[in-house]
This record gives structure tokens, sequence and C-alpha cells, in this order.
């Protein structure tokens, strides 16, 4: 996905406050502007499908739809728009919830100010963000499992396969990684995509905790 010199963002949450505030962050910057706002779940849907936007950023709490849901209807029916979910909680079945839906990123309200200019140029060149609580707690979790003697996907990638992963676990970016490798941002993306099938995974955010689970970057 090319990542587009003004990126669209759909703002859904059901107060008008809060939109009215971080819309003034968003709009700030040059490479963001917020082209639509959603007040419910439902309205947010719609928008979504007319494909007017690049990202949503979602409330997780709403009327209609949760933020979650929405989330989960855009993943299915356009899954070329970048989510990044919005929440006043540090809950960690929120977050948990947030990464299996496709969202690429959640921010706390609280540091909204601070977070989400960042994780929205993120979210579009496919970097995942968590707060800083929230990747302790992605961590444990798997951490946790492995003591538990969870499995791990079974470890099918070539090496070169292996060495795209890591880098996009470290945050790098296509043209990056395709410097840092000496190979074609086209060749990148192509090991990206077999290694998602092969794993049968989804996104970059459970690119990274394969990552994390098999040793080949740091917690």
């Amino acid at each position: 996905m090319t990542t587009p010199l003004r990126t669209r963002i759909m703002l859904a949450d059901d107060h008008a406050l809060v939109r009215s505030g971080i819309r003034l962050i968003l709009d700030s910057e040059p490479d963001l502007e917020v082209v639509e706002e959603a007040g419910d779940g439902i309205e947010a849907v719609e928008i979504a499908l007319r494909g007017t936007v690049d990202l949503a950023i979602l409330d997780v709490s709403m009327p209609g739809r949760t933020g979650l849901q929405v989330a989960r209807e855009i993943t299915r029916r356009r899954p070329e728009i970048r989510i990044l979910l919005l929440s006043m909680h540090e809950n960690e079945q929120y977050l948990f919830e947030a990464l299996k839906a496709g969202a690429a990123g959640y921010v706390l309200k609280s540091a909204a100010n601070r977070d989400l200019v960042d994780a929205c140029r993120g979210a579009m060149l496919g970097r995942p963000f968590l707060y800083p609580k929230a990747l302790q707690a992605l961590t444990k979790e798997l951490l946790d499992d492995a003591r538990a003697g969870g499995s791990l996907p079974r470890d099918v990638l070539t090496a070169r396969e292996q060495e795209v992963v890591k880098q996009i676990a470290e945050g790098l970016t296509t043209d990056e990684i395709a410097v840092q490798l000496v190979i074609s941002p086209h060749t990148v993306e192509r090991h990206r995509s077999n290694a998602l099938e092969k794993l049968g995974l989804r996104n970059r955010v459970e690119l990274a905790r394969y990552a994390i689970r098999r040793g080949l970057v740091e917690p």
C-alpha cells in the first residue's frame, strides 16, 4: 500500500468535544487531515464503506456499535483502511481485542496530544503503535503462553523471510528494509506476503508477535 501525501482520516467518537480536540491536533499536521466524522459506530461503518478515507480512528466505547465491532467490520470489508483504536482505558482485554480486530494501534485519550500523530503516521507506514504499558502486557502474554507450553507457529520461513519479519518487528518501513537488505521494496513486500501466508497471520502486528515469540527480536 502506497502511503498518501496527505492521509484522509475518519474520526469516530460519540463526544463532539473530544472529536473537536482531536481534530485540532491532527489538522495542524501537514500530512494529516480529518475529512469525516462519525458520532456512533453505525455511522462510522457507513462512512468507511464509501472508500473516502485512508485511516479510521475509532473510540472503543461508542453507541450503535463499539469501536471493536466497527474495526472488525472495516477489516473484513475494507481491509485497505488502516485502523487505530482510541480509549480512555488501560485495559489489556481491549488491547488484545483491538489487535485481533486488525487495528494498527491502541492509543490512550489521556496521551492523544503526545502519541496520536505518531500513531497515525506509523499506521500508514505499517508500524504498529502500542503505548508502553500495552507493550509490556503483550510481552507478558507471550511469555506466560510460552511458560504454559503454548505452541508456536511452525517455523517454515526462509532465512530471508525471517530477516524481513525481524525488521518489520523492529518498526522499519518497507523502503528502510529494502535499503538494509539491498533488495527492492517490491521484493520486501513479496517476502512479507509469503511470511503472512505461511504462518497464517494477517498483519504486521501479528508478525511482530511471532518475531518476539521466536526470539527474532528482543521484547
